[in-house]
């Protein structure tokens, strides 16, 4: 099959634009993570700060999830795998001490810390300091 040359060279120069053999691609990020990086970049001064810049979505209201109605509809906050308090008590966390913060939705919060916390969890891991 005989193509013209003109077309053969299009064609060449097409397909090298569409192979970039060395182009970087960043990982997409985790929409139920913040990493330390972020909260660096974000300039926040709390946990509270930092989530509200950067994934207010963790803080909204999750709706019922009783049929009894006595649960919270907002998230329960963790840090380090324990018990905090409420969305407010993000307001006690130093951003500067956070490696990571975690949003756990209904089914995920109710599997790892029970069905106390079935509206979903922020779960907050600390730096840990070296000497």
């Amino acid at each position: 099959m005989f193509r013209p040359p003109l077309v053969t060279a299009l064609l060449s120069v097409t397909l090298a634009a569409c192979v970039a053999p060395n182009q970087v691609r960043r990982p997409i990020p985790d929409p139920q993570l913040i990493t330390q990086d972020e909260i660096s970049y974000s300039r926040a001064t709390t946990a509270y700060d930092a989530i509200q810049r950067l994934r207010a979505n963790f803080l909204s209201r999750r709706g019922e999830t009783s049929i009894l109605g006595r649960s919270s509809t907002y998230p329960t906050v963790y840090v380090d795998g324990l018990k905090f308090g409420d969305v407010d008590a993000l307001r006690a966390i130093p951003a500067g001490q956070i490696a990571t913060i975690r949003l756990f939705t209904a089914w995920d919060a109710a599997t790892r810390y029970g069905n106390s916390s079935a509206s979903s969890v922020i779960d907050v891991t600390t730096r840990l300091e070296r000497n």
